[in-house]
């Protein structure tokens, strides 16, 4: 028989008996753990909980998480040092193109709007100059007599084979200030008509690039030079593959009278060369001969036109040689009347 006990008091019959009262919960005491992978490193601790004031690994840790890292499926490759110097050294000529680029256009373009701006001063202010000269006098000295300021115009030259509309105002000197005028007088050598040489340089390319086309003149071409009183017609010398034959051949042309290859001191002279810029002496009264002097009615009437070559290089230079054979002078009531020579321009 078993016993059950009473129940307790203040209860009804069959209740579950009243469950204990319950007891405040105690601090969790502060626990000190080794971090997988990481001695001495502890975690679970709160700012507040730290004497020093800092806040502690905990909120960092990730509890050697870089020590199990999966490794990736495709590893970068190493750098590759050729493709890296290649694309350098591509940057580095495409920055050297433009640069060129921009030089050219700074040649070819801009000066050559520069260097018009000066040659049409430079023609105009000649012109005026020529009117004024009308207007004082037409004695038989006129023609002997030229105003040779340095940069100043004093003769104009055109070059028919070259087109109709060629022509351009001779300035005296051949600095680079003078030349960026236009063609430059060497100065010393002989002026227009007189015997001796008279030489004029000029730029091809670039800064109004009046010799520009000065390859393309052939023998027997007209080089027409206009003074304040007379015209002087020059033709270019035979070339070196002409002068053998030249009066059976090209010379027995009309517009060729006059031209012929020159014997004695002048012997071996050509139309057209090509020297080095050192070779100063093919400007000389009698050209490559700078030591020969001559009296002035032994010398020819010659007419040398300088400029650079190749295009776009100042190695060497390229000489046209031509030699007087007409001269005409200005009809003061029409001082304006060309010689027939310009029209020769097929």
């Amino acid at each position: 028989m078993s016993y059950d006990p009473p129940p307790a008091a203040g209860r009804p019959p069959g209740w579950r008996p009243r469950p204990a009262p319950e007891q405040p919960t105690a601090f969790i005491p502060k626990i000190d753990v080794l971090a997988q992978g990481r001695p001495g490193t502890k975690f679970g601790r709160r700012p507040e909980d730290d004497d020093t004031g800092r806040i502690d690994d905990f909120a960092t840790d990730n509890f050697g998480a870089e020590d199990f890292e999966e490794p990736a499926d495709d590893a970068p490759p190493p750098k590759d040092t050729a493709r890296r110097v290649v694309r350098t050294f591509g940057e580095l000529f495409i920055t050297a193109g433009l640069v060129i680029l921009l030089f050219v256009v700074y040649e070819v373009y801009w000066t050559d709007l520069i260097s018009a701006g000066k040659q049409n001063q430079a023609t105009s202010s000649l012109n005026d100059k020529w009117k004024d000269q009308d207007t004082v006098g037409t004695g038989p000295q006129r023609g002997t007599h030229y105003d040779l300021t340095e940069g100043q115009g004093f003769a104009k030259i055109y070059v028919p084979a070259l087109g109709a509309d060629y022509h351009f105002t001779i300035v005296e000197g051949t600095t680079d200030a003078d030349l960026d005028i236009g063609p430059g007088h060497y100065i010393g050598s002989a002026l227009p008509g007189q015997p001796g040489d008279f030489a004029v340089a000029g730029h091809r390319v670039g800064k109004g690039a009046p010799f520009n086309d000065l390859d393309l003149v052939s023998s027997c071409d007209a080089i027409v030079v206009e003074t304040s009183t007379d015209w002087f017609v020059y033709r270019m010398l035979p070339t070196s593959g002409e002068v053998a034959g030249w009066a059976a051949g090209k010379g027995a042309q009309p517009q060729c009278k006059g031209v012929a290859p020159l014997g004695g001191p002048y012997a071996g002279l050509v139309g057209q060369e090509t020297v080095l810029p050192s070779e100063g002496d093919v400007i000389a009264p009698v050209p490559h001969k700078a030591n020969l002097q001559l009296p002035a009615g032994q010398q020819v009437a010659l007419m040398t036109l300088t400029t650079c070559t190749p295009k776009f290089s100042a190695s060497h230079r390229l000489i046209l040689h031509a030699v007087l054979t007409n001269q005409y002078a200005k009809d003061p009531k029409n001082p304006d009347k060309a010689p027939p020579e310009l029209k020769e321009t097929d």
